[in-house]
């Protein structure tokens, strides 16, 4: 009996169902494990519990979103090497825009996301970037 393939997992944070579904179809139709999370507080708390290969993280959300959220991952110890994809219908420069106002305030500046995907999101644009990402 052949040993069994550990799939990478892969975690969705976006509080629209839709986008959730989608995103994880995706990974899951490419072998990925994908691990999802309405909101920003829910989405660490799973990435602390088991660290995923992969965060792909929606930027606007009630509650705890994408942006506080990416902050805190960033500024964690343990999860801050996690390759982390930014997902919006906001243009990445308002994003980048907030993220530079931020580090303006901090000793240690928060690095820019492995990537940003503006909504809808482009499937092969994803999966190249996921597979690029981690393999």
């Amino acid at each position: 009996m052949a040993p069994q393939e550990i799939k990478q997992h892969v975690l969705v944070v976006d509080d629209e169902l839709d986008s959730r579904i989608f995103t994880s179809v995706l990974l899951k139709k490419y072998g990925y494990e994908p691990i999802q999370a309405k909101n920003g507080r829910e989405g660490i708390a799973r990435a602390r519990k088991d660290p995923p290969a992969l965060i792909i993280l929606d930027v606007m959300m009630p509650e705890e979103g994408g942006a506080h959220a990416y902050r805190e991952l960033r500024t964690d110890e343990a999860l801050h090497r996690i390759p982390i994809f930014m997902v919006s219908a906001v243009a990445p420069k308002t994003f980048y825009h907030y993220l530079s106002m931020l580090n303006a305030k901090l000793p240690d500046p928060i690095p820019l996301p492995n990537a940003y995907f503006e909504k809808p999101l482009d499937a092969e644009k994803l999966i190249k970037r996921v597979k690029a990402i981690i393999g």
